[in-house]
């Protein structure tokens, strides 16, 4: 192994932590690396922000700890790519540099409200109206949904749009400006990846589409450019480590494991077990518009070359429910423990846990869906609780499996797999086994800045590492095989759906008369505050002439 071989850098942006590691070219072994946590507020409940400060500093921080770890070697570094949690939305002030609003991170759903308007506005309510045109399903999930919500109550940012100083970026984009100068000519860019992740961007053109940013009422002169995925955006400002180092590599974390795993070739898959679980289905040039619950997503596009897409399936809760039981409910004093006690029950004596504490994503889309534990009988115990628990996690990946081969005709025939919770063998197992598919799992644990650095390598005037090499070094990986017969496997899958329909239409609210925004829609016409009087005349003579029971 040579030491002269040129090192990549690969930033990686989170939900929990920021982490910046060094890789020689051709090699998947990491060199050198440094990774800091990162917090997360809720202010309310189902809400869940981070300090955009915090994100750049510990971007800085990680950046000046490897530095150190590398000494003299640090001048080979040739390029660095970045991957980052994806849809986490941020508006800042390009004057000024500051957030206006702390990040609103993927999974917060405070924007149902915004959902509710929106579908209002589309023919007979349909959640799918816009997937022709952005591949996405009208959910609190996406980044649009978090802009308008912040347009709509914060009055500095709407004065701040006027004066053309707001910008909007996902994490990627906020990453890269301040890193190539900030207030100093800081370069405003995000790539097809992330884009594809905001509801703004047409699937088709790859560029910001008029009639959404219309509907969302969103200036394009907030958004940043659109790009590829490898290409050189701009280097490293002197105020930063690592200054004058080309940024040559952006691609969404889950799209970054896509690339680490190799799945490049059409009809690859890989899912990625952490708080939440990503299973990403590579459909090649061809764009597969799902009808049966999954988005239409950018996996990658290197340079100049043809976009290349991708079916995926986001289930909101999986690692998540496993702290549950620990933080919640006390079942289990560490998240290592799940194993041991689930292993000491044969099965979860037929109690089922659907954890949708914030509704349920694909292929569902239900976000008034809440969490379920049913078939509880007088012998159960925390151990079938927290095996039926890790059970969902892979009852929620059968989901979206049945959905792809519904879509594209074609059974898996393996399941690449990464992520903190792939530590827990038995989870892999029940996963092979409840899925019918052969789980192949990744000794590295976190395959997107792996990722992250091909992608960058890939720019041209880059070119540091060749993707076609014959004997390409590839990540080992642990065999899990199903044990399953396919009838037992269906039986438990049967039960499973029928626990979720129990979960379905918790979350319902009060139907109200008017909502708010149609009340000032109305008062702001002339005479509409007129008729407003007289609708509540109508309604108190309609509820005082009711005969009384």
């Amino acid at each position: 192994m040579s030491d002269n071989k040129r090192l990549i850098g690969a930033i990686s942006a989170g939900t929990q932590s920021v982490k910046f590691s060094v890789f020689r070219s051709q090699e998947t072994r990491v060199i050198a690396e440094h990774e800091v946590r990162i917090s997360s507020y809720s202010p309310q409940e189902g809400w869940m922000e981070q300090d955009p400060i915090e994100i750049i500093c510990a971007v800085r921080t990680c950046l000046e700890k490897v530095s150190e770890q590398l000494g003299s070697q640090t001048k080979r570094i040739v390029t660095i790519g970045i991957t980052n949690q994806r849809e986490t939305t941020i508006l800042w002030d390009k004057i000024s540099g500051s957030p206006f609003y702390n990040a609103i991170v993927w999974n917060d759903i405070r924007t149902d409200s915004t959902v509710d308007i929106i579908l209002s506005k589309v023919p007979e309510g349909n959640p799918h109206h816009f997937k022709q045109v952005c591949g996405l399903p009208i959910s609190p999930y996406f980044s649009a949904f978090k802009v308008k919500w912040l347009l709509h109550y914060s009055k500095d940012i709407k004065q701040a749009v006027r004066q053309g100083r707001c910008l909007f970026g996902t994490v990627d984009t906020w990453i890269v400006w301040n890193l190539t100068g900030g207030t100093n000519d800081g370069i405003h860019v995000t790539d097809v990846t992330n884009a594809s992740r905001t509801f703004l961007m047409n699937i088709n053109t790859l560029n910001w589409d008029s009639s959404l940013l219309h509907m969302f009422k969103i200036n394009d002169s907030m958004l940043p450019e659109i790009k590829s995925s490898a290409e050189v955006y701009g280097c490293i400002h002197h105020s930063f480590p690592l200054r004058g180092v080309p940024i040559s590599g952006i691609v969404g974390n889950q799209q970054a494991a896509l690339i680490g795993h190799n799945c490049l070739q059409e009809g690859q898959a890989k899912n990625t077990y952490r708080s939440g679980c990503f299973l990403l289905y590579n459909t090649g040039q061809s764009k597969v518009f799902s009808t049966h619950g999954l988005v239409t997503t950018v996996a990658y596009k290197f340079g100049k070359q043809p976009a290349v897409y991708a079916l995926e399936g986001s289930v909101a809760v999986a690692g998540a429910a496993i702290k549950w039981l620990k933080n919640n409910m006390g079942f289990i004093q560490s998240v290592q423990e799940t194993e041991t006690l689930a292993k000491e029950v044969f099965n979860t004596g037929d109690v089922y846990f659907v954890p949708a504490f914030k509704g349920l994503y694909a292929p569902y889309w239900r976000k008034e869906a809440r969490g379920i534990i049913c078939g509880l009988t007088a012998f159960s115990t925390k151990h079938h609780i927290v095996r039926a628990a890790l059970e969902a996690v892979c009852f929620q990946t059968r989901d979206i499996l049945e959905a792809m081969h519904k879509d594209c005709g074609i059974p898996l025939n393996k399941l690449m797999a990464d992520g903190k919770l792939t530590q827990n063998t038995l989870l892999m197992q029940l996963q092979a086994d409840i899925g019918g598919t052969p789980v192949f799992r990744s000794q590295k644990e976190d395959m997107a800045p792996l990722g992250a650095a091909i992608a960058a390598s890939q720019a041209e005037g880059i070119d540091a590492w060749d993707l076609n090499q014959e004997g390409r070094e590839i990540v080992p990986s642990d065999t899990f095989l199903p044990t399953t017969t396919e009838d037992e496997r269906d039986a438990r899958y049967t039960k499973w759906k029928m626990a979720v329909q129990r979960s379905l239409g918790w979350a319902t609210t009060k139907r109200k008369t008017m909502t708010e925004e149609r009340y000032r829609l109305l008062a702001s016409i002339p005479g509409g505050l007129f008729l407003i009087g007289s609708f509540a005349l109508l309604l108190l003579s309609e509820i005082t002439s009711k005969p009384q029971a």
